[in-house]
């Protein structure tokens, strides 16, 4: 695990917008269209605004979720509005991009025809994660039904999961997507999140599923 520490959250997520920037035009340099892989959330709001602006060949770029929840984009909750409203502006508008949610299929079916449709696009070439302080990653959620499936090596590019506690259906990328990925980034905020990174590495993927990303990402954090 390479681990970077910022001095705050601001220059974290300017820092980071840079980093992105970078292997993103890498990759545009190799090959005809970019996979780039982001999260849902409030936290990598200000990443976002920062990046939308970089000067990228950005209609070479597919944008995908790692994950989302099953509900319309105008509700408040959907991860795809977000990052239409932070990411998708500016000199990114011009990226593709792919919502899962879809009134007309249910969610099982939908992760069923969209993990074929968006297969091509794999491997990911810049993946860009989060994790809670349970030490969830995308969607995959210690205790989540549906987890197992999710962390096995032949699991589909996509796949729903159920969270204890939580009413509304989740739609996730699955661990051999999200660990083939050519450049993983995981950015993270506050000390409750650093100690959970740092026992995360001593538990199995059931119970710390943000495990799975650690011999191969690089982990951003601040201390705010």
């Amino acid at each position: 695990m390479k681990l970077i520490e910022y001095s705050d959250k601001d220059t974290l997520m300017v820092e980071l917008a840079q980093v992105l920037e970078a292997s993103l035009a890498r990759a545009l340099a190799e090959k005809e269209t970019v996979t780039f892989a982001v999260p849902g959330g409030t936290t990598p709001g200000p990443l976002f605004d920062a990046l939308s602006a970089a000067p990228l060949a950005w209609e070479r770029v597919h944008v995908i979720l790692t994950d989302e929840r099953w509900v319309p984009q105008d509700d408040a909750q959907s991860n795809a509005a977000l990052i239409k409203k932070r990411l998708l502006t500016g000199a990114a508008a011009a990226a593709q991009f792919t919502p899962y949610y879809s009134a007309t299929s249910e969610i099982a079916q939908a992760a069923t025809a969209l993990s074929v449709e968006l297969e091509p696009l794999l491997p990911i070439d810049v993946l860009l994660l989060g994790m809670g302080a349970d030490m969830h990653t995308a969607s995959l959620f210690p205790g989540a039904a549906g987890l197992d499936a999710a962390l096995s090596q032949d699991a589909p590019m996509f796949l729903p999961v159920s969270v204890p506690g939580h009413t509304v259906q989740r739609f996730s990328l699955t661990s051999p997507a999200l660990s083939s990925a050519r450049d993983t980034h995981v950015l993270i905020t506050g000390p409750q999140k650093r100690k959970a990174l740092e026992q995360a590495g001593t538990l199995p993927p059931e119970q710390a599923p943000i495990g799975l990303m650690l011999d191969t990402a690089t982990i951003h954090w601040s201390a705010e």
